[in-house]
């Protein structure tokens, strides 16, 4: 039950580039495919998954500068659990919600690997 607390916990906390980029991205209104906020992927909660496309879609803040080493483990774990990860700046999603859907869209268009 501790799990499924801390995920509304991290929903209820999501950032404004988070919260902007799930308007765009929930309903299948990319490329049709069903993305899911705040799941779990092994030891971690990613932003956002479209587990048919085994896509990780991460919105970084300005604390992800800190903590490289941090996010190429994160990052390496997700690749080895066969996802794909797209990472955006907050000041992307917030300034370029067209270039980061966009991306997002040809990614989710393209084959896996």
């Amino acid at each position: 039950m501790a799990g499924k607390t801390a995920v509304r916990r991290l929903r209820r906390d999501a950032t404004d580039a988070e919260r902007a980029l799930w308007r765009d991205l929930r309903n299948r209104t990319v490329a049709g495919a069903k993305i899911r906020r705040q799941q779990p992927i092994g030891p971690y909660i990613v932003d956002f998954v479209c587990l048919e496309a085994r896509l990780v879609i991460e919105i970084d803040g300005g604390q992800h500068a800190i903590h490289v080493n941090a996010d190429s483990k994160r990052t390496a774990f997700i690749e080895a659990e066969g996802y794909r990860v797209l990472r955006f700046w907050n000041n992307d999603v917030l300034t370029n919600p067209r270039g980061v859907y966009e991306t997002i869209e040809r990614a989710l268009k393209s084959p896996l690997p």
